[in-house]
């Protein structure tokens, strides 16, 4: 069997001193409502929110976020940590299917960066700067072989950005 490079990259590819990254998508995810268990018997505090809605798109990539499709199921560590395990579905202009797992952490730079986070997310607060937290994500893709199937063969980081009624994420893979 003959090796075919379907990906959508082009060279220069990452060496080993000097890695390189490649945007692939924007996400925006819509989830409003919110689903809270605490506390749990570990300590700390699960979180679920469920995929109401949301698109994404990048230079081989443009669909929607399937609805109802899946969500994200943060368990907040006693250390103020959300780790988060999210998994949805995203369809793809052209019909294809494509399952989105991400799992990552998001943390306050500051004391009461957490706190304010939850109020925004879960009460209508405030707001809270990008660059007072970190969200960032490590996604791994699922779908047909075809077209798309380059998902399955990169690893992929994602940074985010909590908004008021949901999350964007870009995600960048290491080529």
């Amino acid at each position: 069997m003959e090796f075919t490079d379907t990906t959508p990259f082009e060279p220069p590819f990452s060496a080993l001193d000097n890695p390189r990254m490649e945007f692939v998508m924007e996400v925006r995810l819509t989830f409003p409502d919110v689903y809270t268990m605490a506390p749990v018997p570990a300590g700390g505090m699960r979180t679920a929110v469920l995929v109401q809605g949301g698109s994404f798109e990048g230079p081989n990539l443009k669909g929607r976020a399937i609805p109802g499709s899946g969500g994200d199921y943060a368990y907040f560590r006693p250390d103020d940590v959300a780790c988060f395990d999210a998994r949805y579905l995203l369809e793809e202009d052209d019909g294809t299917v494509i399952l989105l797992n991400n799992k990552g952490f998001l943390w306050g730079r500051k004391p009461d960066t957490m706190e304010r986070l939850r109020d925004w997310a879960f009460n209508g607060g405030d707001p809270v700067p990008h660059d007072e937290y970190y969200l960032r994500g490590n996604p791994t893709f699922e779908c047909p072989v075809g077209k798309h199937d380059w998902l399955t063969k990169h690893v992929f980081i994602g940074v985010g950005e909590r908004r008021s009624d949901g999350n964007l994420l870009r995600y960048y893979a290491l080529v």
